[in-house]
């Protein structure tokens, strides 16, 4: 009897550690892109889907998905249709899983995007680290030749992942960075006072306003330090032009003596 108890004791010992071996870290990717036009079927008309799925291609969430049944590009879409749940012919039928997402008709021409991924799949749970992947489809004409789709793979998991990929004949303006919780940039709010608008920007220019303040800064989704600015002593408030970096997430930090304000802002031109 006791050895028994010895192996049920062994077992449950090694399932413990199995689970607590699989780490989820808690945090964000934000991904930027552009589109680059093309003429096809209807000008410069086209179908788009961004969604995430693992490394072996099982799908997580769809961030958004552009087709239209009236225009019959709903069969335009087929590797994402299947990926997230349907058939190929149909990326409009309730089968796709696209909750949370962004969706409309088919796009007029090219288009920037901007999402921000909690790490989490579409029912809300949080996933396993491990390699991920952004994936893009995009159909502006019949045919293979007027198709494309591409992926940009990072790691989500206790380390920063912050990525430039290069440009195509189809996409532009291309960054991505994962930024952990509890590592690297975080916000807080020690002096509350603060207050910052518009967010999201869409023209880059946040305009902070405050009691008092001795310096500003900027901080990128990895940590790096963008702009940095002393602040008058009689001033109020500042206006903050970002509109020569990336869409994405940053911090902007208001310094008062010893008391700060590191909040959270979101560039979408």
């Amino acid at each position: 009897m006791k050895k028994n108890l010895f192996k049920l004791s062994g077992l449950v010992l090694a399932i413990c550690i199995s689970a607590s071996s699989i780490a989820q870290t808690s945090g964000s990717l934000t991904f930027n892109f552009t589109t680059i036009a093309h003429s096809g079927y209807s000008g410069t008309k086209n179908a788009l889907a961004v969604w995430i799925q693992t490394s072996t291609g099982s799908f997580v969430k769809t961030y958004f998905r552009y087709a239209g049944s009236g225009g019959g590009t709903q069969d335009h879409l087929p590797t994402y249709a299947v990926n997230s749940g349907g058939s190929a012919s149909n990326c409009l039928a309730t089968a796709c899983n696209k909750v949370g997402a962004t969706t409309g008709a088919t796009l007029s021409g090219a288009v920037t995007k901007t999402f921000t991924w909690d790490g989490k799949d579409a029912s809300g749970n949080l996933v396993p680290d491990g390699t991920y992947k952004v994936t893009i489809e995009r159909t502006w004409n019949h045919g293979t030749g007027g198709a494309a789709t591409r992926s940009i793979t990072f790691t989500k998991g206790p380390a920063a992942d912050v990525q430039s990929p290069a440009a195509d004949a189809n996409l532009t303006g291309l960054s991505l960075s994962w930024n952990p919780a509890g590592a690297g940039v975080e916000e807080n709010s020690v002096n509350t006072g603060v207050k910052i608008y518009p967010n999201p920007s869409a023209d880059g220019i946040f305009n902070v306003e405050f009691a008092k303040a001795n310096e500003i800064s900027v901080i990128d989704a990895a940590g790096t330090v963008i702009f940095h600015s002393t602040v008058d002593a009689n001033a109020t408030s500042k206006a903050i032009n970002l509109s020569q970096f990336s869409n994405g997430v940053y911090f902007i930090n208001v310094v008062d003596g010893d008391h700060s304000s590191q909040q959270k802002v979101v560039l979408e031109k």
